[in-house]
């Protein structure tokens, strides 16, 4: 079934990968196999909460058509992963695709395993079936690190041999990544520390709240710098950011520079898939709300390709492929107020402070996006349309310039808002029913919008 076919809550996205109903977390293993994108995902198929963890699983032949597939990971009764298939990723290991993830025993105490499971055919394009190896290739963390958390692995190749990242937390509240040699998938040995929370950059960017370090991706960029993302958790989901620098030869990691991957409040749990000439990321978006009576939970975002600018900070844009889902004809292309679509696509430049506004309350209340481009400045402000998790504005800082661009991939209640290619906020607005979705926007500006249309092949 396509994803836009989805039964429709109002506050659901219809165009980003999500499962039918119930719970969903951390996208996993985004992988390229027989001329297909491949995504899957932390799921829960029987209820919207966080628990009974498998995979699901979803592939798109242009990152926009989006195709839901059967479970891929089940947790197996007296296995390592018995208590739920937890985060990881997917490799080609000898021409057969293979997931590597964090299993979880029924023993839980915060400690995961690391395990194989291996795709039943790999001549099916859509890797329907997986088949799980019976013991995990890594049984904990190492016994002299003093690990309190262990999870999430990430598999990376560097001048052609294969390692993995680890993400952890030690008992003294350090964060870290752990390095492990794994050329051979079933055959990981401790090869280090690649970084840990004492480290003079990491510690600048971060600051000393993040008890462990979840999630870790690597990618090269296209400068021959390498980023390190990861997610920051301090006993719960907390934000997510990265560290730009060089990875030498003998893999250690020397940062120079880094900052938050994303400025909004919903965004976490990022994966990076590395194909020759870009690097593709994606982002778990939790609910906003509380999980009353709805029967589903969470979304994945748009992908978005990352790389550096010069000066190391993060350069992030929507995927071009998602033009794909843009109707024929843009529905505004001049300043002034329309009615917006529920899902939309909409670029703002200005040159001159600009409020872009973007929703409506029955009490005059706007949720509004203001663009600075003197002084550098894009704040959301949400006034009027409370969160659970607080609803102060956002401000996101650029370098100041003559125009400041701003593009808004709007999707139900799921709002991505990108700062040139600078700066990403994800948010989640949910509308009520007296709401009103109307653009404004301040005279002076450029503006171009489309609604969101299923999608287009070719």
């Amino acid at each position: 079934m396509s994803l836009a076919a989805l039964p429709q809550d109002p506050h659901a996205p219809r165009f980003r990968v999500r499962p039918p109903a119930n719970w969903m977390n951390d996208p996993n293993g985004p992988f390229r196999w027989r001329g297909r994108h491949h995504l899957f995902y932390q799921h829960n198929p029987d209820a919207p909460v966080h628990t009974n963890v498998h995979w699901g699983h979803a592939s798109s032949p242009d990152l926009a058509h989006w195709e839901r597939h059967p479970i891929a990971l089940t947790p197996t009764p007296g296995g390592p992963d018995e208590a739920g298939c937890w985060s990881g990723c997917v490799v080609d290991d000898g021409g057969v695709p293979t997931a590597v993830y964090t299993g979880v025993d029924r023993h839980h105490v915060g400690l995961g395993t690391i395990c194989l499971a291996r795709a039943a055919d790999p001549d099916d394009p859509t890797l329907a079936e997986w088949t799980p190896l019976p013991a995990p290739v890594v049984t904990g963390p190492p016994a002299d690190l003093d690990v309190v958390m262990f999870r999430d692995p990430f598999v990376f190749r560097h001048e052609g041999r294969r390692w993995a990242l680890v993400g952890a937390g030690h008992a003294d509240g350090t964060p870290s990544v752990l390095l492990y040699d794994c050329d051979d998938l079933t055959d990981w040995r401790l090869a280090g520390v690649l970084l840990d929370g004492h480290d003079p950059a990491a510690r600048a960017v971060f600051g000393g709240r993040a008890t462990g370090w979840e999630c870790p991706q690597l990618y090269a960029t296209q400068r021959g710098e390498w980023v390190l993302a990861v997610a920051l958790w301090d006993g719960h989901p907390w934000t997510t950011g990265y560290l730009t620098g060089r990875l030498d030869a003998d893999l250690r990691f020397t940062a120079r520079t880094g900052g938050l991957l994303d400025h909004g409040r919903d965004f976490y749990a990022p994966a990076v898939l590395q194909e020759p000439d870009r690097a593709l990321l994606w982002g778990w978006s939790w609910e906003a709300r509380e999980q009353d009576e709805a029967d589903w939970a969470g979304v994945l975002t748009a992908p978005r390709v990352v790389d550096v600018h010069p000066d190391g900070a993060l350069r992030v844009s929507p995927a071009p492929e998602l033009h794909r889902l843009r109707a024929a004809e843009p529905f505004v292309t001049a300043p002034g107020r329309t009615a917006l679509p529920a899902a939309y696509d909409l670029t703002v430049g200005a040159r001159e402070r600009t409020t872009v506004s973007l929703l409506r309350s029955a009490s005059g209340a706007e949720l509004t996006v203001s663009l600075d481009p003197g002084e550098g400045t894009v704040t959301l402000d949400r006034d009027g349309w409370p969160r659970a998790r607080g609803g102060a504005p956002v401000v996101v800082r650029v370098p100041p310039g003559e125009e400041l661009t701003l593009r808004v991939l709007v999707d139900g209640s799921l709002f991505e808002l990108f700062v040139g290619d600078r700066a990403t906020i994800t948010e989640r607005v949910y509308e009520r029913g007296d709401d009103v979705r109307e653009l404004g926007v301040t005279s002076g500006a450029s503006v171009t919008g489309w609604a969101l249309v299923p999608p287009r092949r070719g």
